[in-house]
């Protein structure tokens, strides 16, 4: 067995332990504010979670400050995992406590960003819970490991690196200093003031200041929790629905270009070969759904279709998940598009969840190339991306990666259906769960809720969660016997 680094990794769960009791903090401030019965199920996990960590801290003080590769995947995962563990706390402790299985599914859907629900009718939540719910998908979206790295730059740079690249999205990850915690704090810091902008700009609506945070929160992280049971139609606002479809459009772009673009730079945002697929996506995708509601006879005023079509389209190709209709009800046409959608999902770099337009633009050209082999077996046609030559290896991995998630996939729609779900249930509810979207399809589509899935299936859904926010390998890797031996 490799010399893993354990006391490393239990030092670091035990410090992210006590920024995550500082977290529970927040809610619990909100809910005092309102004067609500959930309180105390904050500061008693607060204090938990605090008294958890503190102890991992002081017994594991000392250890080296090193991470290697196979440390990087275990304390990533080890983290998500515990984060998840400890922030379903409050879900279990709140007046009308949920089940262990709904709460450990509440609270990974919420770090994952990835906004599916357990919960019937969340109008009688009280104000903490409904913040908490909110605050997962902001800490989350950015990342877990961002933050700590941010925050807490004590890691060398290596072991810092490391850890980014196991939790960062997409087959890259663009650097914007040469430190790699600078990085990660000019990544949060647009992060942060995009999130105010947003948060102000729904103010302006008819949205209260409450309502707005909350989901100012679950658009930057691309997550799907609302304060209402109706969701956005509740406002029935125009203004509001365009002002979330940009930020939401934004938020599924490659963070790092959009700093550079706000910092100046904005050339390599807009000649970006990824930008320039996402967007083509989400225009040709919004055609066919305009034109598909006018065949069907549902489209209302132009500007009406429009917006709605557009609105849906953006929240699901960034695996936001809001909803303004159920495009179930809408009919298989429209479902099969949404469902190409969330599998390959928005920018790498992004909050978004998904298989990442980046893999898509290297299949794509791959995919061109083999045909052009196929009568001209002797041509050399490298793949280029950004005027970059796209090495063999990660073409290779691009592809081993789609086997992968179609293998989970599969997996998941068998042992839901197995459970009694519909297929249709089965396989939309696991493609949502593993693209971080949250609507499914059928009774798990925008219009319900996951609380009927049986316990098994909810622990199968969360552990998908899990794998889709951080990109199968980092999590799948650790079942493999060679992670354990000596190599």
């Amino acid at each position: 067995m490799p010399k893993i680094n354990f006391r490393i990794i239990l030092k670091f769960i035990g410090i992210l332990l006590c920024m995550e009791a500082l977290l529970l903090l927040v809610p619990f401030v909100v809910a005092l504010i309102y004067g609500e019965s959930d309180a105390p199920a904050f500061i008693q996990s607060a204090a938990i979670t605090a008294a958890v960590g503190t102890l991992l801290l002081l017994c594991f003080k000392n250890a080296r400050n090193e991470v290697g590769k196979r440390e990087s995947y275990l304390l990533v995962t080890s983290i998500w995992l515990f984060f998840s563990i400890f922030g379903m706390l409050p879900f279990c402790l709140m007046p009308n406590p949920l089940s262990a299985a709904d709460a450990f599914f509440e609270t990974v859907s919420g770090f994952t960003t990835t906004g599916a629900s357990i919960m019937p009718n969340v109008d009688i939540l009280p104000h903490g819970i409904l913040f908490w719910r909110s605050f997962m998908h902001f800490v989350g979206g950015m990342g877990i490991i961002l933050l700590t790295i941010a925050v807490l730059p004590m890691l060398n740079h290596q072991g810092g690196l490391l850890l980014f690249n196991s939790e960062a999205t997409g087959i890259t990850t663009e650097k914007l200093s040469a430190k790699i915690g600078e990085t990660a704090k000019k990544l949060w810091i647009v992060y942060i003031i995009l999130t105010i902008i947003l948060c102000t700009l729904l103010c302006l609506g008819p949205m209260e200041p409450f309502d707005a945070i909350c989901q100012g929160f679950g658009i930057m992280a691309t997550g799907g929790f609302a304060t209402k049971q109706a969701g956005i139609n509740y406002w029935n606002s125009a203004y509001t629905e365009y002002v979330m479809t940009i930020f939401t459009f934004i938020a599924g772009m490659n963070f790092a270009l959009v700093y550079k673009a706000v910092t100046g730079d904005y050339k390599k945002l807009l000649h970006n070969e990824e930008t320039k697929w996402y967007t083509a996506i989400v225009i040709g995708a919004t055609i066919l759904v305009i034109a598909g509601l006018y065949i069907t006879g549902q489209n209302g005023s132009f500007e009406e279709t429009f917006r709605r079509s557009l609105f849906q389209v953006v929240t699901i190709i960034t695996s936001t998940g809001y909803t303004g209709d159920d495009y179930v009800a809408w009919g298989p046409f429209f479902t099969t598009i949404f469902l190409l959608l969330m599998f390959f999902g928005a920018c790498a770099g992004s909050t978004a969840g998904g298989a990442k337009i980046d893999r898509l633009v290297v299949l794509a050209k791959n995919t061109r190339n083999e045909f052009y082999r196929a009568i001209h077996p002797s041509a050399i046609l490298p793949v280029c991306v950004n005027k970059r030559v796209v090495s063999h290896e990660i073409v290779s991995k691009i592809l081993a990666f789609i086997l992968v998630y179609v293998m989970i996939l599969i997996a998941g729609t068998i042992i839901l259906s197995a459970l009694g779900l519909t297929f249709e249930e089965s396989f939309g509810s696991t493609l949502s769960c593993l693209s971080n979207v949250g609507p499914g399809a059928g009774a798990t589509g925008p219009a319900g809720s996951y609380a009927f899935i049986p316990d098994l299936g909810k622990w199968t859904l969360s552990f998908i969660m899990l794998i889709g926010r951080l990109e199968l390998f980092t999590i799948l890797i650790l079942f493999t016997s060679y992670f354990w031996k000596n190599s």
